[in-house]
């Protein structure tokens, strides 16, 4: 493995410069040299991007990071020079070899977190921490970890994210999936995570935050992963279960800049719901660039009628333009009267924005269309 040494890479993306930075790498033994002169082939001339790909496996191997390619739990895409994308999700079937790997990466590579090799449920945050630490990594502009466990590598992650500063990094999808609400997940080695064991606690400790000031679109899966989310540039956020340690689904942190909110909220295996009143969490304080909401996959406690009426009496709903909610079903005993006269009377509190309705839409002596019509939805 040799050293990242090479002189400064170009802040732009003018060819010229990025032509004679590639002169600079060929002329200090490189191979990132040869890389990028074939990138600007393939861009401007309409090479082969094969050579492209071949050349790119040469520069991983010069820089030891051959064996996390060949492991499979890292998919790497390179812009020139340097690692551009990046996606990480546990490879089962190279686990039997991943322990010397490990040994190797801690080893030959940079490393940013203390990592136990004799823990095989630590390997996962050695792969990633590898990868983050690495020099290579410094113009990452989207990284997706999808992590297994995420009882150790939720934390690694973060401090070796927090370790420098990212300023191209864009796009980050961070967390763990689930088939139900706060059930219990598997490790690597067949142990058992139990979530609702970190509820306050949180998984994650170290503030990772500041050191992503160019991330504009974070897409977080899993409960309790953060005490809070706080970044000033943020325009879009998906959220995929009470991601706050403390359970709250939409009281996420102070994003002045975010635009866009997308809530997903299942049933927990517990059968309950979404609290409707954490709705209430919305607030202009806190959101006060909000202007899209989509709630077409949150599951809620309550009628979707009350739900309707939850948000047309929360503060942030004057700012919205866009809307969405799963259901729209109505039943007669809810309201005083006819169902229709009731959302009609709710209607000018969503006449300055788009209302979408992705699931049920069912409002009993009315038709779907003179829903529409009162609410302004597209059928």
């Amino acid at each position: 493995m040799h050293s990242f040494t090479a002189a400064d890479a170009p802040e732009g993306d003018d060819w010229e410069a990025w032509l004679g930075h590639a002169d600079l790498l060929t002329a200090a033994g490189d191979p990132r040299g040869e890389a990028v002169w074939w990138e600007h082939r393939v861009e401007v001339e309409g090479g082969d991007p094969d050579r492209v790909a071949v050349a790119y496996r040469e520069v991983e191997r010069h820089f030891g990071l051959d064996g996390l390619r060949e492991d499979g739990s890292w998919h790497f895409a390179w812009a020139r020079g340097f690692l551009d994308e990046a996606r990480f999700r546990l490879d089962a079937g190279t686990r039997p070899q991943r322990g010397a790997l490990v040994e190797r990466l801690l080893a030959e590579l940079p490393h940013t977190v203390a990592v136990d090799p004799a823990d095989p449920e630590q390997w996962e945050g050695a792969l990633i921490d590898a990868v983050l630490s690495h020099p290579a990594a410094g113009r990452l502009r989207t990284l997706e970890l999808r992590l297994t466990d995420y009882h150790h590598t939720a934390e690694q992650a973060a401090a070796s994210l927090a370790s420098r500063s990212r300023p191209r990094l864009e796009r980050l999808a961070f967390g763990y999936g689930y088939a139900h609400l706060y059930e219990p997940s598997r490790t690597s080695t067949g142990g058992r995570i139990e979530p609702l064991d970190h509820h306050d606690k949180g998984f994650v400790q170290t503030d990772m935050w500041g050191a992503l000031p160019g991330l504009r679109t974070l897409d977080l899966e899993g409960p309790f992963l953060f005490h809070s989310v706080d970044h000033e540039r943020l325009t879009r956020l998906r959220a995929r279960g009470p991601v706050i340690s403390d359970g709250s689904t939409f009281g996420l942190g102070d994003l002045p800049g975010l635009v866009s909110l997308e809530v997903s909220m299942e049933g927990d295996v517990f059968g309950v719901c979404c609290p409707v009143e954490q709705l209430d969490e919305l607030t202009v304080e806190s959101l006060p660039g909000l202007r899209e909401l989509d709630l077409s996959g949150a599951d809620f406690d309550a009628s979707p009628f009350d739900v309707l009426c939850a948000l047309a009496d929360s503060p942030v709903l004057p700012q919205l333009t866009e809307l969405a909610i799963r259901h729209l079903v109505v039943e007669e005993e809810e309201c005083e009267g006819d169902p229709l006269d009731a959302l009609t009377a709710l209607a000018p509190k969503f006449a300055h924005l788009d209302l979408h309705v992705t699931g049920d839409l069912d409002v009993p002596g009315a038709s779907d269309e003179e829903v529409a019509r009162v609410l302004g939805l597209e059928l």
